[in-house]
């Protein structure tokens, strides 16, 4: 990916539903998808990417009107599988988007069937997904894919809180990391 000096390695992207995003842990951690279009890179290799240099983290997304913005990260790495995928990220700098990712840091990732969020109640089963939660989430980016404006389900969506709040899915949602410069 070209954005922001070029360099990045694309490690999620939702642009228009066609990948169903709630997966069973295993999908997660090998990958799933096209790197042309909508996939997961894999929490596995993920983790070997952020293992043995410093990486930044760039979020680029885009609503139904066409208005883009993004959020960036100076640090972002993943622990090994042991201790459960556990996201450090740190350096917030706000493309417009807000922080999605504040409420996120130091928890572990949670798949339907691997619950290791930190609330009572199951938290990619509740809102449809999988992600680093907590309790529950800031952001979703992988929800269930909806179009724009939507009360109907709480927070399910394609969703970055800080930008749009819990009820408006996301368009595109593109997260990808290099080294640090």
């Amino acid at each position: 990916m070209d954005s922001a000096g070029g360099g990045w390695t694309v490690f999620q992207r939702r642009m228009d539903g066609s990948v169903n995003f709630y997966r069973p842990w295993d999908h997660y951690k090998k990958g799933f998808g096209n790197a042309a279009g909508e996939y997961w890179l894999g929490l596995e290799s993920l983790f070997h990417l952020t293992l043995s240099k410093k990486v930044e983290l760039r979020v680029d997304m885009e609503d139904f009107s066409g208005n883009k913005t993004f959020a960036c990260y100076s640090s972002f790495s993943i622990d090994p599988e042991s201790h459960g995928y556990r996201l450090n990220v740190s350096g917030f700098t706000d493309g417009g988007a807000g922080d999605g990712l504040l409420f996120h840091n130091g928890q572990k990732f949670s798949t339907f069937d691997k619950d290791q969020d930190s609330d009572n109640d199951h938290c990619a089963r509740q809102y449809l997904g999988a992600f680093w939660y907590s309790k529950c989430h800031d952001s979703n980016p992988n929800g269930v894919y909806r179009w724009g404006a939507d009360g109907t389900l709480y927070a399910v969506g394609v969703e970055w809180s800080t930008w749009k709040g819990h009820d408006y899915s996301l368009k595109t949602i593109s997260m990808k990391i290099r080294p640090v410069q």
